[in-house]
C-alpha cells in the first residue's frame, strides 16, 4: 500500500462519504470529499489526485461526466467507481470511459482496499513508463552519436531546437564527421519522424540526373524516360529531404532550388504541372559555402536561404576526449559482428589512437577499430594491431612489391620493358598513382575519381586490372 496516496472521495451520501474518508484515513491515504460534480472538479483544478472514488448518481448529476472531465483533464489520475446499481453493461461502460475498476455496494473493506493499491500501483508504473518514455525520446535519432565534448553536446542541443522547425538546415563539417547521422536525428526528433526520410548524395551525379532525381521527369523527358517518375521532393512530401554535397550543385541546379526552397514549388523535368510540396530541407556540404560565394561558384541568394540554421560538427581531431568512447562502442559491435572475444585497447594503443590526427574522422576511426578486432590473435589488442599511419611502422602485409621496385629503380624498369607491350609497361606506374590517391583519400572512390579527373566506373575498372579492388590493401601500408 502506499501511504502517501491522495484520493478524492465523491459520493453525495455525506454519512457515507464521511465515514469512508475516516477509514480510508485510518489506513494511511490523504482524503479529501466531494458531495457533487462541481465540488469535484473545483477540487481537481485546485491540485492533483492519485485516485478519484466515485457513485455514479451524484444527485441529479451522472458520475460519467466527472469520469470524462477527469480523463480530458488530468489523465494521470485513476478513477474508482463505486455504485449500487451496477450491471454488467455498467461495469463495461465504465471502464470505456476511462475508469479503472468498478465495484458495488455494500463494499467489502478487503475488496476496497485490494482496488485502491492496484490503481495506486498502476498510475504508478504508468508514471515511470511515460519517464523512461521522455528518456527515450530525448535520445531519439541520437542514439550513436556518441560524445562527450561540450561542442557536440551544444549541437544536440541546437538539434532539439529546430526538431520542429520548417527553416531549412546546413549541416557543415569534415567529411567522417556524421553529418548523416545529424540529418537523420532531426528527422527522428520532430513532428516528421512518422513521415518518409530520403537522403541525396549531389556530387554522385551528373547535373542532368540529379535533376530527374530531385523532381522526377514525365516520358520523353530524356532518351530513355519511357514513364513519368516522381522525384525525392514528393516521395518526401511530409517528410524530410537530406541533400549531401550540396556544394557541388551546378549554377542551373542552384537556380532550381532557390525556387523550390522558397515556393516549395516546381516542375518535373520535361513537365508544365507545378507541383507543391510539404517537405523540410537538410542541406550538409564539407566545403566553406561562404567562400564559394565569395568566388562565384555558389549563389549567395541560395546561401542565405539554406543557411538559416548552420550546425558545424567539429573534426574528431579537436575532441580527443571522445575517442574512447567512440573506439569501445566502435570495439564491441566489431566483436559482436565477428564473433570475437576482444577486451579492448591498451594504454599504449588508446594514446595512439589518441595522438593521430583522424583525417577520416568518426568513419575512418570505426574502421581502424573493425581492422584491429578482424587481425588481432590477442584479446588485448596493442600497437601491433594499428595501422602504420597510427604507428609509423611499416606495413606487414605488402602487395604489388614488384611495382613499387620498379618505381624507386627507373633503370632497372626501363631495362625490364624487353617483351611488354605498352599498356604492360604503363600498369605498374598507373598502379602506384591510384593506390597513393586512394590512400590520400581514405578510400573515397568518388573523392579519388574526381583528384584523377577520371569518372568512377573508369576508376572501378582499372582497380580491379590492376588488384587494387582487395579489400586488405586500405589496411597495408
Amino acid at each position: 500500500m502506499t501511504s502517501a496516496a491522495s484520493i478524492l472521495l465523491v459520493d453525495d451520501d455525506f454519512h457515507l462519504a464521511d465515514s469512508m474518508a475516516m477509514w480510508l484515513r485510518e489506513m494511511g491515504y490523504e482524503v479529501v470529499t466531494a458531495e457533487s460534480l462541481g465540488t469535484a472538479k473545483s477540487s481537481l483544478r485546485k491540485r492533483s489526485f492519485d485516485l478519484v472514488i466515485t457513485d455514479l448518481r451524484l444527485g441529479h448529476e451522472d458520475g460519467f461526466d466527472l469520469i470524462a472531465y477527469s480523463r480530458k483533464e488530468h489523465p494521470d489520475t485513476s478513477v474508482l467507481v463505486v455504485t449500487g446499481y451496477a450491471t454488467p453493461a455498467t461495469a463495461v461502460e465504465a471502464v470505456r470511459a476511462g475508469a479503472y475498476d468498478l465495484l458495488t455496494k455494500p463494499l467489502i473493506d478487503e475488496e476496497l482496499t485490494l482496488a485502491i493499491e492496484r490503481s495506486v500501483h498502476q498510475r504508478k508504473i504508468s508514471q515511470e513508463n511515460e519517464t523512461l518514455r521522455q528518456q527515450l525520446d530525448r535520445r531519439s535519432g541520437m542514439e550513436n552519436i556518441l560524445s562527450h565534448d561540450y561542442r557536440m553536446l551544444k549541437v544536440f542541443d541546437v538539434v532539439d531546437s529546430v526538431a520542429d522547425a520548417r527553416a531549412s538546415v546546413l549541416i557543415t563539417g569534415e567529411n567522417g564527421t556524421g553529418k548523416s547521422m545529424i540529418a537523420r536525428a532531426i528527422h527522428s526528433r520532430s513532428a516528421r519522424r512518422s513521415g518518409p526520410f530520403i537522403e541525396v548524395a549531389c556530387g554522385a551525379l551528373p547535373d542532368n540526373l540529379l535533376e530527374s532525381e530531385l523532381f522526377g521527369h514525365v516520358a520523353g523527358a530524356f532518351t530513355g524516360a519511357t514513364g513519368n517518375r516522381l522525384g525525392k521532393f514528393q516521395l518526401a512530401d511530409g517528410g524530410t529531404l537530406f541533400l549531401d554535397e550540396i556544394a557541388t550543385a551546378t549554377p542551373a541546379m542552384q537556380v532550381k532550388l532557390l525556387r523550390v526552397l522558397q515556393e516549395f514549388q516546381f516542375e518535373p523535368l520535361g513537365g508544365s504541372e507545378t507541383h507543391s510540396v510539404d517537405t523540410r530541407v537538410i542541406l550538409a556540404t564539407n566545403e566553406d559555402l561562404s567562400k564559394a560565394v565569395a568566388s562565384g561558384a555558389f549563389r549567395q541568394d541560395l546561401y542565405y536561404r539554406v543557411n538559416v540554421v548552420n550546425i558545424v560538427i567539429p573534426p574528431l581531431r579537436e575532441r580527443v576526449g571522445d575517442i574512447p568512447l567512440l573506439v569501445d562502442h566502435f570495439l564491441r559491435e566489431a566483436a559482436e559482428a565477428s564473433d570475437r572475444d576482444i577486451d579492448g585497447f591498451d594504454r599504449e594503443a588508446i594514446a595512439a589512437l589518441q595522438s593521430y590526427g583522424w583525417p577520416g574522422n568518426v568513419r575512418q576511426l570505426e574502421n581502424v577499430v573493425e581492422r584491429a578486432v578482424l587481425l588481432s590473435r590477442n584479446s588485448t589488442l596493442t600497437m601491433e594491431d594499428l595501422p602504420p599511419e597510427l604507428t609509423g611502422r611499416n606495413g606487414d602485409v605488402t602487395f604489388a612489391s614488384s611495382a613499387i621496385d620498379s618505381a624507386s629503380s627507373p633503370t632497372r624498369s626501363l631495362s625490364d620493358l624487353s617483351g611488354r607491350s605498352l599498356r604492360e609497361a604503363l600498369e605498374g606506374p598507373e598502379r602506384i598513382i591510384i593506390l597513393q590517391s586512394l590512400r590520400e583519400h581514405q578510400w573515397n572512390r568518388a573523392a579519388t575519381a574526381e583528384a584523377l579527373d577520371i569518372n568512377r566506373t573508369t576508376l572501378y575498372k582499372k582497380m580491379k586490372r590492376l588488384g587494387l579492388d582487395d579489400p586488405r590493401l586500405q589496411y597495408a601500408s
